[in-house]
């Protein structure tokens, strides 16, 4: 694997994680709009979620990687995203575009994370669609659980 540079956030966190993964999928951006988008098509897609914390667990985790590799690839590889309850609607917030992905993505790996009692943050979600277009998604702090 090629060495990947993550555009960087500032933060006052003793303690940040990067997990990458890749993961086949395939989805429809149901809208004229969207031009042959609105065909099924599939991506490679490259996920980057970074984790920040200052407490690491009983076991020296601030997250262990093969849980955030569970959650997210096992879900999602090898599916049609729009199957998937979060992409199911047909408002903006629930078309499979590349930034709700990355948006989704975040709501999940927070919800886990709010669970730990170290209690780690996802403080981006990067998600690369194609060589050249990837979207970041970073929440606003307020948005954190």
């Amino acid at each position: 694997m090629l060495q990947q540079f993550y555009p960087q956030v500032f933060h006052d966190y003793r303690y940040e994680l990067n997990k990458d993964m890749n993961l086949a999928a395939a989805h429809f951006i149901p809208d004229a709009e969207a031009g042959v988008c609105q065909q099924m098509h599939g991506h490679t897609y490259f996920i980057n979620v970074t984790i920040v914390g200052d407490e690491l667990d009983r076991t020296g985790f601030l997250v262990n990687f093969k849980t955030l590799k569970e959650e997210i690839h096992k879900r999602y590889d090898h599916s049609l995203l729009n199957d998937h309850e979060a992409f199911a609607g047909d408002q903006p917030d629930t078309i499979p575009t590349t930034e709700v992905v990355a948006a989704q993505i975040w709501q999940q790996v927070d919800a886990l994370l709010a669970e730990r009692p170290n209690r780690p943050y996802c403080l981006q979600v990067l998600v690369r669609e194609t060589p050249t277009s990837y979207v970041t998604y970073r929440p606003k702090k307020e948005d954190h659980r």
